[in-house]
């Protein structure tokens, strides 16, 4: 409707126009005065279409705006939410970048930019006044030394907007100018607040959304990715490896002898052993690597971009790292691993098999071992247990661990259970 009145009053100016001159025209005499009359008119009607083509970019801008503001709560990806937002924020006028940081509590907050590099922009803190009170934005200009303000567009001013959701502070929204003048004016500050207003809770939804499938995705003991995670993962980095004919390897783990330490210490205290035991798997492997609980006692270690070698080097520096020292009450533990390599014919079904069915012929080689998918014969490096430090507690041997006193006998001086 606006756009419609600007166009009709440009069109009846520029009609008036035209009957000015064709009057001026007919009392006028010579050459020159005709000319510098029409001169005027293309002037003037120069200066209508840029108003006009201004006034239509402006309509078209705050029609657009409450489409963009709606949309931050159509999605619950967090990274989506804050892509929109940051396209809503420099959509104002005036801004010509945006700032979002997410705040995550004791963890770095998540943050993210549109028209700026991320590790160069400046980040403003929200906090409160020195007297107490919450100030619902802040504005920050900037100047530069002579010598320092020759750069491509320099930033000139900022202003920064808490991002609240249910009276939570959830990060904050910046936007910057390069332009002038070199400050943010009421009108902008509050299109950014209107913003935050409805991008805060559209943030907190996603994030904790973000959160909850996090949680979804972790084994409750151990913290390491639980089995539902590492079949979704497994698929999805054997669908990647075959496209683009990558390398993948897979190493399953499982400690020996584990069902003999939760009978003789109790399933409480086998709790404590694994979650150490995952805190060491957690400790060696690479970053690319995704480390996963499969089941009771056996674990899973998908390595992208890895060979055969890789995954036996894995299980070494595992294999070390349990017999290294002591596991919670059982002293070293030993484990036995099978190591398969993707082959182009392979899925995700059976590319698990075959690491899984590599794991049981390690067990029959008399376990604390490693063995390779495709091969018959024993490993052909060194598989003896690591040589024990003097002083230092022997291999875990479930036999010389005491045994739980009897629920019928009351414990022994010593603290282990009388003979019946």
């Amino acid at each position: 409707m606006d756009t419609l009145l600007i166009a009709c009053a440009a069109a009846l100016a520029a009609t008036a126009l035209v009957a000015v001159v064709f009057l001026l025209a007919r009392r006028v005499s010579g050459e020159e005065r005709l000319a510098e009359v029409i001169e005027r008119f293309n002037a003037r009607l120069e200066s209508m279409a840029g108003d006009v083509s201004r006034a239509l970019e402006r309509t078209q801008k705050e029609t657009e705006q409450p489409r963009e503001f709606s949309e931050l709560s159509s999605s619950i990806d967090l990274d989506e939410v804050l892509s929109r937002t940051l396209e809503a924020a420099v959509s104002c006028p005036g801004v010509d970048a945006a700032v979002i940081a997410v705040d995550k509590g004791q963890a770095p907050p998540v943050a993210a930019a549109l028209g700026l590099a991320l590790d160069d922009s400046p980040r403003p803190a929200l906090s409160a006044a020195p007297d107490g009170s919450s100030p619902r934005s802040i504005s920050v200009v900037y100047d530069y030394r002579p010598e320092d303000a020759g750069g491509d567009h320099p930033i000139r001013a900022a202003v920064a907007v808490p991002l609240i959701s249910e009276g939570e502070h959830v990060g904050y929204l910046a936007g910057y100018t390069h332009g002038s003048p070199h400050h943010f004016g009421e009108a902008q500050a509050r299109q950014l607040e209107d913003l935050a207003q409805r991008a805060g809770p559209a943030i907190q939804n996603a994030r904790r959304f973000r959160e909850a499938r996090q949680l979804a995705d972790l084994d409750a003991l151990t913290g390491l990715h639980n089995r539902r995670y590492f079949h979704e993962t497994l698929a999805r980095e054997v669908a990647r490896a075959q496209r683009y004919v990558r390398n993948l390897a897979l190493v399953v783990i499982d400690l020996d002898d584990f069902k003999a330490v939760n009978d003789r210490i109790g399933h409480l205290a086998g709790d404590g052993v694994l979650a150490e035991a995952a805190e060491r798997v957690r400790d060696i492997v690479r970053s690319a690597d995704i480390a996963c609980r499969v089941g009771g006692d056996e674990f899973a270690v998908i390595l992208p971009e890895s060979g055969m070698q890789d995954a036996e080097q894995l299980y070494r520096r595992l294999q070390g790292a349990m017999s290294s020292r002591p596991v919670g009450q059982v002293g070293h533990l030993q484990l036995s691993a099978g190591v398969a390599e993707l082959r182009p014919d392979d899925d995700a079904v059976s590319f698990f098999q075959r690491a899984d069915e590599a794991l049981y012929r390690a067990k029959g080689l008399g376990k604390d071992t490693v063995f390779r998918d495709g091969s018959d014969e024993e490993p052909p490096f060194d598989d003896s247990p690591p040589e024990e430090p003097a002083g230092e507690e022997s291999p875990f041997n479930p036999a010389s661990l005491p045994a739980p006193p009897s629920p019928t006998q009351p414990p022994s001086a010593s603290g282990t259970a009388g003979s019946s």
